[in-house]
Order: C-alpha cells, then sequence, then structure tokens
C-alpha cells in the first residue's frame, strides 16, 4: 500500500502538460516584457533607482496625451457599448430573423480582431479624402463631409475607426448575457402587469448592468492600449499615449527609452484597473445568468 502511495506522488502530473505552452508564451511574451518595463520606469540610463521618470509624466504635454487617449477611450467604448447593446439585442430578443445570428457573430469574431495598418487602410480607402465612400457622397449626393468639418485624422475620425473593433467586440461579450436571460422572469413581469419598458427598468437592467460596466471597462481598455492603427492612421498629427511612447523609445528626437518605460508603465495602470473592474463585474454578473 505505501509502495503504491509512493509511486503515485512520484508520476508527472500529465494533466499540466497541455497548460504548459500557455504558461510559456504568457511568461515570454506578457509576464517578462512587463516586468523588464516596470523596472526600466524607476531607473536612469545608468541603472540606478530613480522616480524622475514618473515625474516626468506630470508635465503638460504628457498630461494632454493622457487626457485625449482617456476621451478617445471613453468615447468610443461607450458608443460601442450603446450601438453593440442595440444590435445584439435586436438579433437575441428582437424580432429579426433568426439566420442573421451566425453570419453577426461570424462576422464580430473577425472584426474584433480586425485592426492595426490594415483597418486604417480600409477606413482611409473609405472615408479618406479621396476615399469611396466621400466621392460617392460628393459625386453622387453633393454632400461633401471634409467640408461639413468632417476628418478622419481628428479625435472623432480615431473614434469611428475604434467603433470598427469596439462593436464586434460588445456583440460577442453581451450575446451571452443576453442570452442568460430567463423567459420566465419577464413572463413573471407580465404576470404582475409590468410593461416592456418596466420590464426593462426593473429586472433586465438590473442584472446585465454589472455586464454592461465591466464590458465598458474592457473596451476603454482596448481602445487605450491601441498603438498600430492610431500611429498608420493619423501618424505624429494625434498625440495618444501610445504614439508618444513610440517617439519616446524609438524617434531620433525625442528619444528617451527610460521616459517611455514609465509612459508604458502609466499605461499598464490604466489598463490593469480597467480589466480589473472588468473581471470583477463579470464575475457577479454570471453569478445571476447561471
Amino acid at each position: 500500500m505505501d509502495v503504491s502511495a509512493a509511486r503515485t506522488r512520484r508520476q508527472l502530473p500529465l494533466h499540466w502538460l497541455g497548460v504548459l505552452p500557455f504558461a510559456a508564451f504568457a511568461i515570454l511574451f506578457l509576464l517578462w516584457p512587463t516586468m523588464h518595463i516596470v523596472a526600466g520606469a524607476f531607473r536612469n540610463p545608468q541603472g540606478e533607482f530613480t522616480l524622475q521618470n514618473l515625474a516626468n509624466l506630470w508635465t503638460p504635454s504628457i498630461i494632454a496625451s493622457y487626457w485625449i487617449s482617456i476621451r478617445i477611450s471613453f468615447a468610443s467604448a461607450f458608443l460601442g457599448c450603446v450601438i453593440g447593446f442595440a444590435i445584439a439585442a435586436a438579433v437575441t430578443l428582437g424580432g429579426l430573423p433568426r439566420w442573421i445570428r451566425g453570419p453577426l457573430l461570424t462576422f464580430s469574431g473577425v472584426a474584433s480582431n480586425f485592426a492595426g495598418v490594415p483597418l486604417a487602410f480600409a477606413f482611409l480607402a473609405t472615408l479618406g479624402r479621396l476615399g469611396l465612400v466621400t466621392i460617392l457622397l460628393r459625386d453622387w449626393f453633393g454632400i461633401n463631409i471634409y467640408a461639413m468639418g468632417f476628418n478622419l485624422l481628428s479625435f472623432f475620425g480615431l473614434t469611428v475607426t475604434y467603433l470598427f473593433f469596439q462593436i464586434p467586440l460588445m456583440i460577442l461579450i453581451v450575446t451571452p448575457a443576453l442570452d442568460g436571460l430567463k423567459r420566465e422572469w419577464r413572463e413573471a413581469a407580465s404576470i404582475l402587469g409590468a410593461s416592456g419598458a418596466q420590464y426593462w427598468r426593473i429586472v433586465a437592467f438590473p442584472i446585465l448592468w454589472p455586464t454592461l460596466l465591466g464590458t465598458f471597462a474592457l473596451l476603454f481598455a482596448n481602445a487605450f492600449g491601441a498603438v498600430a492603427t492610431a500611429f498608420a492612421l493619423t501618424g505624429s498629427s494625434l498625440s495618444i499615449v501610445p504614439i508618444l511612447l513610440f517617439a519616446q523609445i524609438r524617434g531620433d528626437v525625442l528619444q528617451d527609452p527610460h521616459l517611455g518605460y514609465a509612459l508604458a508603465f502609466g499605461m499598464i495602470v490604466v489598463t490593469g484597473i480597467a480589466n480589473l473592474i472588468y473581471v470583477v463585474l463579470r464575475a457577479r454578473s454570471e453569478r445571476w445568468t447561471r
């Protein structure tokens, strides 16, 4: 009995082997670089400990970069939540044909990961000054969106571009939550005399509220950390934090890697808080919809 027990203890935990590739990937490409960035934020070029890099974050130009990044992230997250929720509710609970749901979710899965240079090129080819939609609106309908004040290389233009992946991500996350709304809850509300608006205000929205707030936090973090799309679309014309970070680490004029590490550390803090809010609220919402 003792020998078999000892052999059992000496056996390799084979059920953990499937997790090893993920653990190695997370350590090499996530945890290790993150710790390198955090350590670099508290060091000077000579490798000595300092808080000057963090103090430099409070300069007016950097504060302005964080502020415009927060505004763009907030606007794209809010609009993404509102539009994405409306689409998901129409497909899940509305009167749309059920065959639309499959293609919509498939497209959302692809579009939520479509970003970077291809997305920037797609919007330039569509809504740029010589884009297809811009030309069609001008030649067919006499509408010059740029004469009306629209500019793709601006706060509003970047927000619209971000919505291309924010709305699909919202659809993917909120659809299971809408599916979790039990039919018995609506039937009970109807039996008690509640209207459709009262059901949503008193029953559905309080249950979905943690999911909605958590998804808003996730979309905020998703937009705040986006760099390739913004850099490819606007270049240096819009000074958001990721572009300023790129200039500090790789630029020829503003090169200060340790200030870049401090900028990245600030982004890690902001996105980390947003993701923590999402995880906590997501866990809370799942207790209701199970």
